[in-house]
């Protein structure tokens, strides 16, 4: 699987990543429209920065991943935390488009472009169905996306990346192929690590299908079981636009 690979650099390639504020951003949207949600489900919580926040924050988070590697490194970062917020975290394998937990929760969360990683009609409306089984009536879904307009207006350039902690040093080289056609993006990654004390260099290449969306498809493809609350640019209360390369969407579950 991708993600295992990637694990092992994951948190130090988004070290700079503002997760404290996404959370603080997606735990306002939760209480701005079900101001009593306690409960969370996040769809696809990696290695659980995102849910770490939301449990300081007072939320109970049960995250699920289908990496093992990622879900490791999410109990990891469990056990380093005080009690307090460490008692509201719990996490287990599954994936978003057919896991069942169970439970009943007050919002369900997906993050990181995950809903974006469902590239066909069949993958997005198994991950609504998720969604909508987890949640009660008046519950919501928050999870953001690539936004459509954004990505072909400004198409998806080569990008490399370079950085380094104590015991690694890292060069991410993505090349990136759009396939108009079909709405996604083949992001592909040669990724070179460096074991500074060993000094050996671990190749490894990646695909991310990614696939970007659309206000109108959206609205089709979640069906009936929602209505929208707010459609935002990322980090943003403004709807998004051209230049708005991630989307939001605020959905409220309705009567089944």
């Amino acid at each position: 699987m991708v993600f295992d690979s990637y694990a092992r650099y994951y948190d130090l390639l988004y070290r700079d990543k503002n997760y404290a504020g996404e959370a603080a951003y997606v735990a306002a949207h939760i209480r701005r429209h079900a101001p009593r949600a306690k409960r969370i489900l996040e769809l696809g919580c990696g290695t659980a920065a995102h849910a770490e926040h939301l449990a300081r924050a007072g939320f109970t988070v049960h995250g699920i991943d289908q990496s093992d590697t990622m879900l490791a490194r999410a109990a990891a970062r469990r056990a380093a935390l005080p009690a307090e917020a460490a008692s509201r975290l719990s996490f287990g394998p599954g994936d978003a488009r057919s896991v069942r937990t169970g439970g009943t929760y007050d919002a369900v969360i997906s993050l990181f472009h995950v809903m974006s990683y469902q590239t066909s009609n069949a993958d997005l409306r198994a991950a609504f169905a998720t969604a909508a089984a987890h949640l009660a009536p008046g519950g919501l879904f928050v999870f953001d996306f690539w936004y459509g307009p954004a990505v072909l207006t400004e198409r998806p350039e080569p990008r490399v990346k370079l950085l380094e902690d104590e015991r690694i040093k890292v060069r991410r080289v993505a090349e990136p192929v759009l396939h108009v056609n079909q709405n996604v993006v083949d992001v592909n990654y040669a990724v070179f690590i460096e074991d500074k004390a060993a000094g050996g260099v671990q190749e490894v290449r990646e695909t991310h299908r990614m696939r970007y969306l659309f206000l109108p498809e959206l609205a089709l493809l979640r069906g009936t079981s929602f209505a929208e609350r707010a459609s935002c640019a990322w980090m943003s209360e403004a709807a998004p636009d051209e230049r708005s390369w991630a989307g939001c969407q605020v959905l409220e579950r309705l009567d089944a």
